[in-house]
């Protein structure tokens, strides 16, 4: 069997082109793709996707990216896709990235060019202790870079260009999902299930090289709508309630040691406002409300109502509307019913030399999503770290093992047959 090695080169080239096409999504935009600019780079792989032989490949209206590797064995197998989302953050401008390859890392801090203030310190960043020798790629400190997920765009898609040329490494049907609008929670609203014909699959979206996860957030939306009392300033006495201030005093209300995210890790979960605008008479706050099971969901919901409550006790003038709504549930409950998907991304994962780190993330994927769509779906190791920021950064070697996971994964499906 032909096996993939020593083809950084191309995956460097592969990433640093997508990382130069500004994705960023926009959470204010009605529209699928929210930015059109998308579309650009949605365009530039479908156009490598034909030339790698994937004859089926093209873009829809939406802005979702489809394609097939054929089988090239005779055994019955289920279908398995791989998915990468193309937007950016919203969080971090995305625009003229500059990408800068530091080869042969030798545990420095990495000042970075355009912004000597962005430093990505050894001290901070666990994972480049392990890095040494390798080829890191940063941007140049004015935005993000992009490897959130370009990274597993570029993998995917190394991948795909290795399975087409070599004919001898078998596998079966193999269907390729790129999203928009991950990062604003939209990455699956307008996929077409029925033209990607899969049974199960894999998001290439994860962080720390060697991770597999099957386990995400559930995840609720709340808004909250104060409706004061408004009067002139000067004759107020008596009779005004802020609805500002109502909510302001709601906020103040909620734990700061506990239930928040800047308190808390691990299994922990948390109610946390997004963003808030208003006037006297009426202002609106958003929530996200996030734990692992969906009991303790419900439980951070009525808490959450409660608060609210108590403060507008001293309000009787004043009413509210607190209106929650799920987002996405843990996609564990759906993956420990179909133990083999995970079973064999470990395998991969190990076969790439690696040791796994089967582990829970700490927000959601498009996996999420699709898990209860109908199509269990782990989340593996992209490489990505600090995502969302101007210290964002990845390494070649870390991408590399990622593509002979991927490759692995195709390999002991076709090996071992059936879900």
């Amino acid at each position: 069997m032909s096996t993939y090695t020593n083809f950084n080169k191309s995956l460097e080239q592969r990433f640093i082109k997508y990382t130069r096409i500004d994705t960023q999504s926009d959470p204010n935009s009605p529209t699928c793709p929210s930015t059109l600019k998308q579309k650009n780079l949605g365009k530039a792989l479908v156009q490598e996707l034909l030339e790698i032989g994937i004859a089926d490949a093209e873009m829809d209206d939406n802005g979702y990216v489809y394609g097939t590797i054929p089988s090239n064995t005779n055994k019955q197998l289920p279908v398995i896709f791989f998915c990468s989302h193309m937007d950016t953050s919203p969080d971090c401008s995305g625009e003229n990235v500059k990408p800068i390859i530091h080869h042969n890392y030798q545990g420095q801090d990495l000042i970075l060019p355009d912004d000597h203030h962005i430093v990505i310190k050894l001290s901070e960043h666990k994972d480049l202790k392990h890095q040494i020798g390798n080829d890191i790629i940063t941007a140049s400190g004015t935005t993000l870079l992009g490897a959130d997920n370009k990274a597993g765009l570029a993998e995917i898609m190394e991948a795909a260009a290795f399975l087409m040329k070599n004919k001898e490494v078998k596998h079966g049907i193999i269907k390729l999902l790129f999203t928009p609008d991950e990062e604003i929670g939209r990455g699956v609203d307008k996929a077409d299930l029925k033209k990607l014909g899969a049974d199960f699959g894999y998001t290439i979206d994860g962080e720390t090289l060697g991770s597999i996860e099957d386990e995400t957030f559930s995840a609720d939306g709340a808004t909250l709508k104060i409706y004061g009392v408004s009067t002139h300033p000067g004759f107020a006495k008596g009779k005004m309630e802020s609805a500002i201030k109502i909510l302001a005093e709601i906020l103040d209300s909620l734990p700061k040691d506990t239930l928040t995210p800047e308190a808390t890790h691990q299994k922990e979960g948390f109610i946390h406002p997004v963003s808030m605008n208003g006037q006297v008479e009426e202002a609106e706050a958003q929530f996200i409300i996030r734990d692992f099971t969906d009991e303790k969901l419900t439980a951070h919901g009525q808490f959450l109502e409660e608060a609210v409550k108590k403060v507008m006790t001293h309000y009787p003038k004043s009413t509210y509307e607190l209106n929650i709504k799920a987002q996405y549930r843990n996609m564990k409950q759906v993956l420990d019913q179909h133990p083999k998907i995970v079973q064999y991304g470990i395998e991969a994962i190990e076969r790439a030399g690696v040791v796994p780190k089967q582990q829970s993330i700490r927000g959601g994927t498009d996996g999420s999503r699709l898990s209860f769509m109908g199509l269990p779906c782990p989340n593996i190791f992209a490489g990505e770290h600090a995502f969302h920021s101007k210290q964002e950064w990845v390494s070649v070697q870390d991408m590399e093992k990622a593509v002979q996971t991927i490759i692995n994964i195709a390999c002991i499906w076709e090996e071992r047959g059936s879900l």
